[in-house]
């Protein structure tokens, strides 16, 4: 929330001539002169616009670059405006419908939210982010594919239909046919079960001698599942998509920027963290600029939201990240929107 000026501080003239300001500079990007906002249709005069320009840049709302003499918000300015007289507009019938199309299209859960995350991306003009819940994978089958004498393709299907391969190094002495016994031996007796219980089991069965398989397909067998936990420890929970659009004529200006932006965003466990934040509650949370240390460089924007289950409790927060010169009024309900779409489809 904003812990500056409140808005009824603010005259009338005040509070309307900063709207326009800030409606025009979040629309075209150009800090506004009192030129432009005399024939924007104000029934003052260029001089007494300017005295009130110079009264919001003293309240810290405006600032006036060294480059231009109009005046563009400050962070603080955004707050106040996002806080307090935002007025905001709902998603299109087309835009929802393309949210709606990307999650229902089927497929691993990841794979619908990484799809929903990229039309969210692309139709607020940032980068889509979603942050979705730590889970462990539960096994539907393991299979060991050889590469050479020294190595092979573990290949493991989840029970969400998701495929994923890992090589790993073999233990001396295995045999294409000790490959297919403990294949077969793992999606057998794991099957159902998480790479931590399927861990445990494999351990207390070779430790009470009733694995029913020789020595080497032991060693190959705690050999996989031990690279497959370790991977799952270190899976990633945030799915960024769309970064390029961030790379816009406005940024061309503004390349530095831009630059500690995309170096923000391969900071993959802070930005986690930044969202994670915003789990508690049900309402959208907006963060600006140097509001978080994060993107106090970059001067980046991030609007988030959680999602539920049905159950109730938050498994997830979706969002986007982009300049603070954000059409705000228009991406806040479609942050909203996507937020429940995946509420429905991890529902």
């Amino acid at each position: 929330m904003n812990d500056g000026t409140p808005v009824n501080e603010l005259s009338d003239r005040a509070r309307d001539i900063f709207r326009r300001v800030v409606d025009s500079y979040l629309e075209s990007g150009v800090p506004v002169g009192s030129r432009t906002l005399a024939q924007a249709g104000l029934s003052l005069s260029p001089a007494s616009i300017r005295s009130v320009l110079a009264q919001l840049e003293m309240m810290g709302l405006l600032a006036a670059p060294h480059t231009s003499a109009g005046r563009m918000p400050t962070e603080l300015g955004l707050r106040l405006f996002v806080d307090g007289m935002m007025q905001v507009s709902e998603p299109s019938r087309e835009e929802r419908a393309a949210i709606e199309s990307r999650a229902a299209g089927g497929g691993p859960v990841e794979e619908a939210l990484a799809a929903t995350t990229a039309a969210l991306s692309g139709l607020s003009a940032c980068a889509g982010l979603v942050m979705v819940p730590k889970h462990e994978q539960v096994l539907r089958s393991i299979g060991f594919v050889p590469l050479s004498q020294t190595q092979a393709l573990a290949v493991l299907v989840s029970e969400d239909g998701a495929v994923e391969n890992r090589v790993i190094d073999l233990p001396p002495g295995v045999t294409a046919a000790a490959l297919v016994e403990a294949g077969n031996y793992m999606s057998a007796t794991l099957s159902g079960l998480t790479l931590s219980q399927a861990r445990a089991r494999i351990d207390r069965e070779v430790t009470a001698g009733r694995a029913a398989i020789d020595a080497t397909a032991q060693a190959l067998i705690q050999r996989g599942i031990a690279v497959w936990s370790e991977d799952g420890g270190r899976r990633p929970v945030l799915i960024v998509r769309g970064q390029g659009r961030l790379l816009d004529d406005a940024a061309a200006a503004d390349l530095e920027r831009v630059r500690d932006l995309l170096d923000d965003l391969e900071g993959k466990q802070e930005i986690a963290a930044l969202l994670d934040s915003a789990r508690a509650g049900d309402a959208t949370r907006i963060f600006i600029g140097a509001e978080t240390k994060l993107f106090a460089l970059s001067g980046s924007s991030v609007i988030a939201k959680p999602f539920r289950g049905q159950d109730g409790r938050v498994v997830g927060v979706v969002g986007v990240i982009g300049p603070t010169r954000l059409n705000y009024a228009r991406v806040v309900p479609m942050v909203d929107f996507t937020a429940a779409t995946l509420a429905r489809l991890i529902g």
